[in-house]
């Protein structure tokens, strides 16, 4: 079994900042962490997988006081499993349109760069060497040549 953790591993195990972690537990975010004997917080894997959740909520998004709320179903147990599915599955939803929109809009980012990429083409000087070979080409044509006579 994994050993209980100092805050200072839990942070560099999370990416969050010790402050941090100490304001979720302030919050309600996180249930009351062990304590040594000395009053060192001492995170259990259990404590963990949940803040470990926590981070996944954050990256989709979810407001704090939604995760608030979710922590407190949470805490008070089975009889919330219900309200705690219907909630996940509310914000995944919010998180699927989310996406959706997000895929739209890259898409008329991809066309408005391939508009501009055209657009370049388009505007591009020709090469050196095509306006080389056309100053050649027409030094080479006599004064005159391919007129018909008479004209």
């Amino acid at each position: 079994m994994e050993p209980h953790l100092s805050i200072d591993e839990v942070a560099r195990r999370t990416g969050l900042t010790a402050h941090t972690l100490r304001y979720y537990e302030r919050i309600g975010l996180i249930g009351p962490v062990g304590r040594t004997a000395s009053g060192q917080r001492r995170y259990a894997p259990s404590n963990m997988a949940w803040i470990e959740f926590l981070l996944r909520l954050r990256t989709t998004r979810m407001p704090i006081g939604k995760m608030q709320a979710f922590a407190a179903l949470r805490g008070a147990g089975d009889p919330t499993v219900p309200a705690r599915r219907q909630m996940l599955e509310e914000h995944l939803a919010e998180v699927l349109a989310e996406i959706e929109a997000m895929r739209c809009a890259a898409d008329a980012l991809q066309a408005k760069i391939e508009h501009y990429r055209s657009c370049e083409q388009r505007l591009a000087p020709e090469s050196s060497t095509e306006r080389g070979n056309e100053h050649e080409q027409r030094k080479s044509v006599p004064a005159g040549a391919g007129q018909a006579e008479g004209d």
